[in-house]
């Protein structure tokens, strides 16, 4: 072998030794890279789950459950008859108002007659159709003011002879406290519920055990642990809602 050909020998190892050295030396950096990358994932990481628990805490802390309320927490109770009646509903709703100017009256002779037990689950799906006035919400927790002192079946009527056009402002607090004076809520503790918005957060709270048993709309009627619905999955007539109580009866 010619010194010429020994040369190029040594010096396509040391070409190749130092692609080696360099490639390690690449390898390393990315090594690092990764692990710095992983160190900043994981400690944001704990930053949003202490932020997230954080929130969590004072979301809770923040929960007034109003006294009297049954079904974990989420209804009123009205009656006491044999056949359950659960309604979900949503005061800017207006089937919902339909559904109570055509079946109310019947609910409630039911709710005499020793019938029936209705569990009123006030929710607030339509906040968003009260360009931000969270109307739904200010109304149901309202009405859980009122139901502390007594006057739910009242209150919950007057919302719906006053009910707002769905996509209106809603009605203010002031008029809300307006609505409890014709059913008697004339105390301080009302006044202050509605103006505090005491109950906002239950409210939430009864709306997110709503969507989690799968409900999806208003009004939403429950008989006996079943859905009622009219053909076409429309609302139930009064016919249909009294025969499907006889029914349960048996």
């Amino acid at each position: 072998m010619s010194k010429g050909d020994r040369a190029r020998e040594r010096n396509n190892a040391r070409r190749i030794v130092e692609q080696q050295r360099a490639a390690e030396r690449r390898r390393r950096v990315t090594v690092w890279t990764s692990v710095a990358v992983v160190v900043v994932l994981v400690a944001a990481g704990l930053i949003g789950w202490a932020v997230l628990s954080h929130q969590d805490k004072t979301t809770a802390s923040k929960l007034t459950v109003p006294a009297g309320v049954v079904d974990d927490g989420t209804a009123w109770k009205i009656g006491t008859g044999p056949v359950k009646v659960d309604l979900y509903e949503d005061f800017m709703c207006p089937i919902c108002h339909n559904f109570e100017n055509q079946t109310g009256a019947t609910i409630k002779q039911l709710v005499s007659q020793n019938k029936i037990t209705v569990q009123y689950h006030t929710v607030a799906i339509l906040d968003d159709s009260s360009n931000g006035t969270k109307y739904s919400t200010r109304a149901a927790g309202a009405a859980a003011a009122a139901a502390t002192e007594g006057k739910f079946v009242e209150y919950h009527d007057a919302l719906y002879a006053n009910q707002p056009e769905e996509g209106s402002n809603g009605l203010t607090n002031a008029k809300l406290i307006d609505i409890g004076k014709s059913a008697g809520l004339t105390d301080d503790a009302f006044v202050n519920a509605v103006n505090k918005q005491t109950y906002d957060a239950w409210v939430a709270n009864v709306t997110n055990q709503f969507t989690q048993r799968g409900f999806t709309g208003t009004p939403t009627i429950v008989v006996n642990g079943k859905v009622l619905q009219g053909p076409n999955q429309t609302v139930p007539t009064t016919e249909l809602f009294t025969q499907t109580v006889d029914a349960a009866a048996g």
